[in-house]
């Protein structure tokens, strides 16, 4: 009987202490969006990879090959290693 007498009060400051921090939760916006919030941090991944990627490639000079091999050359290359085409 004197365990109900602790755990009564016990119970209801810890019911009233999740009130309060779903109450605080919802007027701090963090149920606001749901979805994007979780993508943003991919996407800004990949808009960083992307710009480190366009900033590589315009700083590297273009090469141009001087190959002697022609379209036909490497059609005819490919029609012999996929002989069903």
């Amino acid at each position: 009987m004197l365990s109900i007498f602790l755990l009564i009060p016990l119970s209801l400051m810890l019911f009233v202490v999740a009130i309060w921090a779903v109450r605080y939760a919802v007027k701090s916006n963090q149920f606001e969006d749901l979805d994007n919030a979780s993508q943003r941090i991919i996407l800004d991944d990949r808009q960083e990879r992307r710009q480190t990627i366009q900033a590589h490639d315009y700083s590297a000079p273009i090469s141009s090959q001087n190959d002697d091999t022609t379209v036909t050359d490497i059609v005819a290359d490919d029609k012999v290693s996929h002989p069903d085409i």
